[in-house]
């Protein structure tokens, strides 16, 4: 099944992102939060997404093995998966990934729901054409369809029983444009899943003077009850809408997450290096993250909000 290309777009940056996210919970050591100030660099996370897709062109089979590494490591993706499971997805349901980068969360969806159907739209064609070689060694191409998209200008015209967002709505700029579009394409009783960095701390801003540290968002967060409003007035009915990456989420980003990216950002030579860093790291952040999506958070730097379109 080939991609289909509906239009030949600017090449915004819709696609699916690392959440960075983490709020200033170490105020209480104000030499320990200056060092860190010092050390915030702005990371260009799509050019460390290319140059592992460039290395992962000629391996189609080894891209499931790196969604496992994100759904493991990514706070988010624990959260993402729980609200799917809410929804309780029956054969011949159909979901729309908007911005789905290299498809991770369409092959979730394919690997862990019988039956369901995929619509996975990004406005990069390279990175749909490496999720099509993947997804064709796997047999999934009969359930996920793949398309070049843009969010701010759709094509698509189908309605959906599940509409994903992760992390997509801080890199579009009209983003009224894109949620009134998710809400128009949402059968009746439709859900839609959001999944972006907050204001309280999100993109791992901390105050007025910073700037995001993931160089491809237009804004650093939302403020929860703004994006509340956004999709009430685009007709939808909130859910849940709750922060992720509280007190021990952002920690868990930072060691899991920030670190080893700063170091790739630097060269992918640096990757045994990360690899022992994760040795003695990550069971410490795994259990943060558990931590963290087992509480109810009065604050954090991500948001997770599950809408509904009324029958």
């Amino acid at each position: 099944m080939r991609i289909e290309v509906l239009e030949k777009l600017p090449r915004l940056n819709t696609n699916i992102a690392i959440r960075a996210h983490a709020g200033s919970f170490l105020s209480g050591n104000r030499d320990l939060q200056e060092l860190q100030s010092r050390t915030v660099s702005n990371m260009e996370y799509d050019s460390i997404k290319d140059r592992i897709g460039r290395w992962l062109d000629s391996r189609p089979r080894i891209l499931p093995i790196l969604f496992a590494l994100l759904d493991l490591f990514f706070l988010r993706t624990w959260y993402v998966h729980r609200a799917l499971r809410k929804i309780n997805l029956q054969s011949g349901s159909k979901i729309l990934d908007a911005g789905t980068g290299f498809g991770q969360y369409a092959w979730h969806v394919a690997r862990t729901y019988p039956g369901v159907y995929v619509t996975a739209t990004d406005i990069k064609e390279d990175y749909l054409e490496r999720a099509r070689k993947s997804f064709d060694a796997y047999d999934l191409l009969d359930r996920i369809h793949l398309i070049v998209d843009d969010l701010t200008d759709p094509n698509v015209t189908e309605l959906f029983d599940c509409i994903l967002a992760i992390d997509v709505l801080e890199h579009i700029e009209e983003d009224d444009v894109a949620i009134q579009h998710f809400a128009r394409r949402m059968r009746d009783g439709g859900a839609l899943i959001i999944s972006t960095p907050s204001d309280q701390g999100g993109s791992d801003v901390r105050d007025q003077d910073q700037t995001s540290f993931i160089s491809e968002h237009v804004r650093d967060g939302y403020n929860l009850d703004e994006l509340i409003q956004k999709l009430i007035n685009a007709g939808l009915e909130i859910v849940e809408a709750k922060y992720s990456y509280g007190i021990f989420g952002a920690i868990a980003w930072r060691l899991l997450i920030k670190y080893p990216m700063l170091l790739l950002d630097r060269s992918l030579f640096l990757a045994p290096l990360v690899v022992l860093y994760y040795i003695p790291v990550l069971p410490l952040g795994l259990l943060m993250n558990l931590a963290d999506l087992s509480r109810t958070n009065d604050r954090g730097t991500g948001l997770i909000i599950v809408a509904r379109r009324n029958a």
